[in-house]
């Protein structure tokens, strides 16, 4: 009895010991990982995963390192510009790992020796620039950090993908400068506006005006068009009003015979009879046409 309880408590502790012996045997590494596995000391070659791995319990030894792009960032750091103008700044930086095996071996913690290195290398690079151009080069500045990290970060396999400074805070002499230049600049863009606003306005003024005049002239000319051809129109309708008139006298005269005439002429002597007059003066015709009435009754 007791050699079977002592069988059954060996068996327990074996079977224990088998599923810790798996389980530190069997990993499952997701794609986003690798693998470096130290073998009694050395590392393999090639980083394990993704997948199923299998290791042999207490003779290897795995570390995992992320292969996704990560994201640190640096808080604020005093840096002193070329022109000696002390200003606060913090960003940040990007990287990925591109070689699992340098980023274990070559550096013992490569995130706290990046940063470290960033914050140099931000220093180095701030004091080569004047504060005016810090303040306006940002993207220049970015691309400066990026090349000088990814140069050290280049030894230990991981890749700086990209920096982003998030702040600058400049001196408060600088900062009060800077706003008073901000209102000047405001007030000259709205005196600007204002002025162009005028401009445009008295150039639109002035623009109507022309159409109108110009629309003016051109209904006055019109309008004199049309009366000099409406008084044209007149005098040639009279002009033919009066041949007409003339053409109709013309064809009546040439039915009037003599004796009309002479009775027309008796009818004129006869008015002049009746004036007030005593002497009468007659004109020659008139014994002529009383010799051809007196002919004419013989």
């Amino acid at each position: 009895m007791d050699a079977s309880l002592y069988f059954l408590c060996f068996a327990v502790v074996f079977v224990a010991i088998a599923v810790v012996i798996l389980a530190n045997a069997i990993r499952v590494v997701p794609e986003y990982q690798r693998l470096v596995v130290f073998r009694l000391g050395r590392v393999l070659n090639t980083p394990r995963g993704p997948g199923l791995v299998f290791l042999i319990p207490i003779i290897d030894r795995p570390v995992r390192v992320d292969l996704r792009e990560q994201v640190r960032e640096v808080p604020h750091q005093i840096s002193i510009t070329k022109d000696n103008a002390p200003i606060s700044i913090d960003f940040l930086w990007y990287f990925k790992v591109v070689e699992p095996t340098a980023s274990v071996v070559a550096v013992g913690n490569f995130e706290q020796s990046a940063a470290g290195m960033a914050t140099t290398t931000l220093r180095s690079v701030i004091g080569g620039i004047p504060l005016d151009d810090v303040l306006s080069q940002r993207e220049n500045i970015n691309t400066t950090l990026r090349t000088k990290l990814d140069e050290v970060t280049e030894r230990w396999g991981v890749k700086v993908t990209n920096v982003e400074i998030r702040e600058i805070i400049p001196p408060k002499d600088v900062q009060e400068a800077m706003n008073r230049q901000m209102t000047a600049e405001r007030i000259r863009r709205a005196v600007v506006t204002e002025s162009t606003g005028t401009r445009e306005a008295a150039i639109n003024v002035a623009e109507g005006e022309k159409q109108s005049a110009i629309l003016r002239a051109e209904g006055q000319k019109q309008a004199a068009i049309l009366q000099a051809e409406g008084e044209r129109q007149a005098q040639q309708l009279r002009a033919e009003g009066f041949s007409i008139a003339l053409q109709k006298i013309f064809d009546t005269a040439k039915g009037i015979d003599q004796n009309t005439l002479t009775l027309q002429y008796f009818e004129a002597l006869k008015s002049i009879g009746q004036g007030a007059s005593t002497k009468y003066i007659f004109p020659l015709e008139f014994t002529g046409l009383a010799e051809k009435i007196m002919a004419g009754k013989k």
